[in-house]
């Protein structure tokens, strides 16, 4: 079991940067693949990006690619996501979740999840 906390959004302009973080509890942090979704009003929640266990593996969304940056420190039992050249269109609710050992991109495949931090660009 793991609990999971987002924080780090806010209101940016356009063409900023956010760095968002997801502090998990327990003591099997490293044993745990962590993947970022986000969910805009009316639309289905997305993938965004993800990090296996050790993070030397990592995903991203076309969407998002060379601009969202995954990363993950385990001794802080703690994942980022380093967002750069937001866009309007990255407006959503950004979730952190966890699996075991290795990162997917699907959200049904996710155990456990954050409550969530909301992200708000202006154009």
């Amino acid at each position: 079991q793991v609990q999971l906390v987002e924080s780090g959004g806010g209101l940016v302009q356009a063409g900023g940067s956010l760095r968002l973080s997801c502090a998990a509890s327990g003591r099997t942090f490293s044993s745990y693949a962590m993947g970022w979704f986000r969910q805009a009003p009316g639309k289905e929640r997305e993938f965004v990006g993800a990090i296996n266990w050790s993070g030397n593996i990592t995903y991203s969304a076309d969407s998002v690619k060379g601009r969202f940056t995954v990363s993950r420190d385990n001794a802080l039992n703690t994942v980022y996501l380093q967002m750069n050249s937001l866009k309007a269109e990255d407006t959503a609710v950004y979730y952190c979740a966890a699996r075991s050992y290795v990162a997917r991109t699907t959200r049904e495949e996710y155990d456990y999840w954050g409550q969530g931090t909301q992200v708000t660009v202006s154009s």
